[in-house]
C-alpha cells in the first residue's frame, strides 16, 4: 500500500506520475477556470477601491449594498434548489439521457424564478420594509429580477461545465464583469463629472442623490443581457416534463438545497443581521461596509476555492462511473491544501500593496484579512470532503453539517458583534467551517474511507505557520526590504513545493529547460 504522507525516491515518482496523468483534465480545466475566475475577481474587485472612494465610510452606503448582495445570494440559492449537482448527477447516471436531465432542471428552476418574480412583485411594497428599505423598494425590485436571472442562468452554465466547454464560460463570466465595471464607472465616476460640466446629456436619467441605487441598476442591465449568449444553450432541447426524472431529480437535490441554503448564510448571515446587533442601525451599517470591503482582499483564496470547484464537481462524478478513483480524490485534497496555503501566504506577505484595494477610512478593518482567509481554507477543505455523500447518495449528511455550521456561526455573531465588532465575525466563521470540516471528515472516513496524505499536509501547515510568523514578528520599518524579505519567504515555501511534490522536470514546458 502507498504511503501518502512520505516521499521517496522511486515508489514516489512512480505515484506522483500516475497521479499527475489522472489529474491532467482536472488541472486542465481549473487552470482555465481559475484563470477567469482570477481576472474575473480581479477586475470585479476593482470596484472595490471604487465604492469605498464615492462612498465614505461614514455614511453606511458600502454597508447596504453588502447587506441587499446577502439577501440575493441566499435567494439565489433556494431558486437553483441544488439542481447545479442534481444536474451533474443524473446527467452522469447510467440509463439517463443528459439533454432530458439538462431540459428537466431548466424547467424546474426557471419555474420557481418565475414564481418568485412574480410574487416579490405583488408584494414589493411589504418586503421593502420588511428589510428596512422602506424609501427605496427599487432597490429590492432591481435585485429580485436581478436574482432570478442568475438563478436561471446557473444551469446554462452547469450545462457548459458538464460539456466541458470552460472556455465559453470564462469569457461570458468576464463579460459580465467587464460590462459590469464599465457600468459602473460610467455611473459612479462619469455621469457625475458629466452633470458638473454638461449638465443637459444627462439630466433626463441622472439623478446624484442615487448613488447606491446605480450599483443595482449596473447589476441587472449585465444580467439581462448575459442571457443573449445561452440561447445556443436554451435550443434545440425538448422541452418536456418527465415526472419520474423530476421526483427523482428534487428528492436528491432537496438535502442539498437545505444545506447550500445554510451554507450561504454561513457566508452571509453576519451581513444580514448586523444592522439588527446594533443599538444604532446606521453604526451597524457602517461596521458592516467597513468589514465587508476589507474581506474582500481575503476574497483571492475564495476565487481559487471556486476555481477549484467549477472543475471538481464534474471531475468527480464522472470519474465515478470509471470506478473507484479514491488515490486520486486524495491528491486532488493535497494539492488544494498546498496551493491553499501559498495563497494565503501571497496576501499576507503582501499586504503592504493589497491594502490600497480600499480607501484609507476603511483600512481599520484589515486585521480580519488573514482571519477570513483561515475561513475560506476550512470551505475549501470541507468542500473537498463533501464528495463521500454525493457520490453515496447520502445528501443528507450535508444538510446535518451545513445547519451546525449555521447555527455556530449564528449563535458565535449575536453573542459576540455587539462588544467586539466585525473581528468577531471573522473569528465565528473560521469556528463554524472548522466545526463542520472536523465532522464532515470523520464520518466520511467512516462512509467512504480515503487514505489523505495527512502527514505530509501537515508538515505544509507547519512550514507556512512558521513563515508567516516570521514575516509578522520580524520588524523591518523600510516597505521595500519589507516585501524583499517576505518574497524570500515565500520563495521558501515554493521551493518546498517543487522539491517535495511537483518537481520541475514534471511540469509542462517547463520541463524542456530542466534535465
Amino acid at each position: 500500500m502507498i504511503n501518502y504522507g512520505v516521499c521517496h525516491n522511486s515508489g514516489t515518482h512512480f505515484y506522483f506520475f500516475k497521479t499527475m496523468a489522472g489529474l491532467k483534465s482536472l488541472a486542465k480545466d481549473t487552470a482555465i477556470y481559475g484563470l477567469s475566475s482570477i481576472v474575473g475577481r480581479f477586475l470585479n474587485y476593482l470596484l472595490v477601491p471604487l465604492y469605498t472612494a464615492v462612498i465614505p465610510a461614514s455614511t453606511g452606503g458600502y454597508g447596504v449594498v453588502s447587506n441587499v448582495y446577502a439577501y440575493t445570494a441566499l435567494i439565489l440559492v433556494f431558486l437553483t434548489f441544488g439542481m447545479e449537482t442534481g444536474f451533474f448527477r443524473f446527467a452522469n447516471k447510467s440509463g439517463e439521457h443528459p439533454e432530458k436531465v439538462y431540459a428537466n432542471t431548466l424547467i424546474f428552476v426557471g419555474g420557481l424564478s418565475l414564481i418568485f418574480v412574480i410574487l416579490c412583485m405583488l408584494f414589493l411594497h411589504p418586503i421593502s420594509a420588511l428589510l428596512e428599505y422602506p424609501d427605496h423598494p427599487d432597490y429590492i425590485a432591481m435585485m429580485v429580477l436581478v436574482v432570478a436571472l442568475d438563478s436561471f442562468q446557473c444551469i446554462p452554465f452547469a450545462y457548459l461545465r458538464y460539456k466541458k466547454r470552460p472556455i465559453k464560460f470564462a469569457s461570458i463570466k468576464l463579460f459580465n464583469i467587464v460590462g459590469n465595471i464599465l457600468l459602473n464607472l460610467f455611473f459612479l465616476l462619469l455621469c457625475p463629472w458629466l452633470d458638473v460640466h454638461a449638465h443637459q446629456l444627462v439630466s433626463w436619467f441622472y439623478r446624484p442623490e442615487y448613488l447606491v441605487g446605480y450599483i443595482f441598476v449596473s447589476n441587472l442591465i449585465m444580467s439581462l443581457v448575459q442571457m443573449f449568449f445561452f440561447i445556443p444553450e436554451l435550443r434545440g432541447f425538448s422541452y418536456r416534463v418527465d415526472k419520474v426524472l423530476m421526483k427523482q431529480m428534487i428528492s436528491y437535490s432537496f438535502p442539498i438545497l437545505v444545506f447550500g441554503v445554510v451554507g450561504i448564510l454561513n457566508q452571509t448571515i453576519d451581513k444580514m443581521i448586523y444592522p439588527f446587533l446594533f443599538d444604532d442601525r446606521q453604526e451597524g451599517l457602517v461596521q458592516l461596509g467597513i468589514y465587508s470591503a476589507t474581506s474582500k482582499v481575503a476574497m483571492i483564496m475564495a476565487m481559487f476555492t471556486q476555481a477549484f470547484r467549477y472543475a471538481y464537481e464534474p471531475f468527480v462524478f464522472g470519474k465515478n462511473k470509471e470506478g473507484d478513483n479514491r488515490k486520486m480524490y486524495s491528491a486532488a485534497m493535497k494539492y488544494f491544501f498546498i496551493f491553499s496555503l501559498l495563497a494565503f501566504l501571497a496576501v499576507m506577505f503582501y499586504m503592504d500593496i493589497l491594502r490600497y484595494m480600499v480607501a484609507r477610512d476603511y483600512w481599520e478593518g484589515l486585521s480580519v484579512v488573514a482571519i477570513v482567509m483561515g475561513a475560506e481554507i476550512f470551505k475549501g477543505i470541507y468542500f473537498n470532503l463533501s464528495f463521500w455523500y454525493k457520490l453515496t447518495d447520502e445528501t443528507q449528511w450535508g444538510a446535518y453539517f451545513s445547519i451546525i455550521g449555521c447555527a455556530v456561526i449564528l449563535v458565535l455573531n449575536i453573542w459576540l458583534v455587539p462588544t467586539y465588532g466585525y473581528v468577531a465575525s471573522a473569528w465565528a466563521s473560521v469556528a463554524g467551517y472548522g466545526v463542520i470540516t472536523l465532522l464532515s471528515y470523520i464520518i466520511g472516513q467512516k462512509k467512504y474511507p480515503v487514505s489523505y496524505p495527512l502527514k505530509n499536509m501537515a508538515v505544509y501547515l507547519i512550514l507556512a505557520a512558521v513563515l508567516f510568523v516570521l514575516s509578522q514578528e520580524v520588524i523591518i520599518s523600510n516597505v521595500g526590504l519589507r516585501l524583499v524579505f517576505r518574497t524570500l519567504l515565500l520563495l521558501i515555501f515554493i521551493a518546498y513545493i517543487l522539491k517535495k511534490d511537483l518537481p520541475l522536470k514534471t511540469i509542462p514546458f517547463v520541463n524542456r529547460f530542466v534535465k
